[in-house]
């Protein structure tokens, strides 16, 4: 059994990784141009989503916000992938999605987030963040590193 939830916590976080690289990617148009079935397809249409987002704000602070989402985007998606870091990638990716999720049932309606897994990714980031021992992880290769070169007494 303990090998079993290790398999299920590397697939948590490779699918939650994902779920951050994959729209990064759309918004760099190389999932496919604007229009072909993808959510953005270039830059400018995601600073339009963002800015909906964040109606009270102007087009600057929605290019800074969409700035700041896509390198945090790419941080946590990068860390949890590798293995790295999870819990503070992992608890990031729950402020993230939670406050995105909350922009979009407040700007956009209240099916918006729930018509993706928004609340689903803060969940399951929570839970990640939360445990103790990552498999298949840096992570865990490093505790073991550490382990290795203090000399018990």
């Amino acid at each position: 059994m303990k090998n079993s939830f290790g398999i299920a916590q590397l697939i948590l976080r490779l699918a939650l990784g994902a779920g951050f690289i994959i729209p990064v990617m759309d918004r760099f148009g190389l999932m496919g141009p604007p229009g072909s079935g993808v959510a953005w397809g270039d830059w400018h249409h995601f600073v339009d989503y963002t800015q909906t987002l964040v109606p009270f704000a102007g087009r600057p602070f929605a290019e800074v916000m969409s700035l700041l989402a896509t390198i945090a985007e790419l941080v946590f998606g990068t860390c949890l992938i590798i293995g790295f870091r999870i819990k503070e990638a992992a608890l990031g990716a729950a402020i993230l999605t939670l406050i995105f999720g909350l922009c979009m049932a407040i700007f956009v309606s209240i099916n918006a987030p729930f018509s993706y897994p928004v609340f689903v990714f803060t969940g399951a980031a929570l839970v990640l963040s939360g445990l103790e021992h990552h498999y298949w992880s840096m992570d865990n290769d490093f505790k073991n590193l550490r382990k290795q070169r203090v000399p018990e007494n």
